[in-house]
């Protein structure tokens, strides 16, 4: 929030010199090359005066303040968005370490899981073994069943006798 505060201030302050460089530009004709031809006569005297040195001096003040100001922006702007980045990545580690220990997590279930199933599925396997025993068992049962009720008629005829 301070860097935005500051940012402000820069702003402002590169308003305000806009402001001066337009009030000093206007009074004063143009340094660059490609306006010489326009300044001089065709016989290649000039027909402004030359710039003196105070004014010279002062627009060179203005464009290091300019300068300065945008260099000072570049460096908020730069300070920004190291800060953004920072902030972005601190978040990707975060989120990189939750879906570490969830995958984890994960991973223990379906191996607790697995092994839940793997103990039932033996214990099915072993109640079928002992199962195939209990045919043989249910056919003794049935002949000793047989047997008795054959034994139990006999003792009746038996009992009955007048």
């Amino acid at each position: 929030m301070e860097e935005s505060s500051s940012t402000g201030d820069q702003r402002d302050k590169s308003t305000e010199e806009e402001v001066i460089i337009r009030a000093v530009d206007t009074g004063q004709p143009s340094t660059c090359p490609e306006n010489e031809l326009d300044d001089r006569e065709l016989d290649g005297s000039e027909s402004k005066p030359p710039l003196n040195k105070s004014d010279i001096l002062k627009a060179v003040e203005v464009v290091e303040r300019d300068s300065q100001a945008i260099a000072d922006s570049f460096s908020s702007l730069f300070a920004s968005l190291r800060l953004a980045l920072s902030e972005v990545t601190s978040g990707s580690v975060d989120h990189m370490r939750c879906f570490g220990d969830a995958t984890g997590r994960l991973q223990e279930s379906a191996l607790d899981a697995a092994t839940k199933g793997n103990r039932y599925i033996n214990s099915c396997l072993r109640l079928n073994e002992e199962m195939k025993g209990m045919e043989s068992l249910a056919t003794q049962l049935k002949v000793l069943r047989r047997n008795v009720d054959a034994l139990d008629t006999a003792v009746n005829k038996l009992v009955r006798l007048p």
